[in-house]
């Protein structure tokens, strides 16, 4: 995955999806600005249109924590930093759906804004615009299990980092 410290200014957040379906063991990663972590990782299946597993964090071992936790649950949106889960919601149907009373899905989803509030999230709804960060038909700059895409041009984008 690298290392985003390695990035100038070491704020940048890796967003990386892991394809989950076939199995091909491809996985895209790129960066990321606008979510506002100062730590931890923010990880969901509910990744539209592929739903692979897709992460959001500021160092390695969260973003594995946190991809760990949600391949473990069978799919769902979870936030951790370093060693500890601070909020999930599981969601073994498909890694989309609950199979959990409304009143124990909107707890869950409650606790995971504030987890990711605590982390340093500043959009007030982190999981839902990181949903539509991997969504490929919509502009701009999006991200697959391919890599980084300019859906504009209908191409790969390359990953370069070009210091201060």
């Amino acid at each position: 995955m690298g290392n985003p410290g390695a990035v100038p200014g070491g704020r940048q957040q890796f967003h990386v999806p892991d394809e989950r379906a076939c199995r091909n063991g491809r996985r895209g990663s790129g960066f990321i600005r606008g979510f506002g972590l100062r730590h931890g990782a923010l990880a969901s299946t509910v990744a539209h249109d592929s739903h692979n597993i897709i992460a959001v964090g500021v160092e390695d071992a969260d973003l594995v924590h946190a991809v760990e936790t949600i391949s473990d649950m069978g799919g769902g949106l979870v936030a951790v930093d370093q060693d500890r889960v601070l909020a999930k919601l599981p969601l073994p149907i498909a890694g989309l759906m609950s199979d959990q009373p409304i009143n124990r899905i909107r707890h869950d989803l409650d606790a995971l804004i504030a987890a990711a509030e605590e982390l340093g999230a500043v959009l007030p709804d982190p999981f839902m615009a990181l949903s539509f960060m991997a969504l490929p038909v919509i502009p701009e700059l999006k991200i697959t299990d391919l890599g980084l895409v300019d859906v504009g041009e209908f191409a790969l984008v390359p990953l370069q980092v070009h210091g201060d």
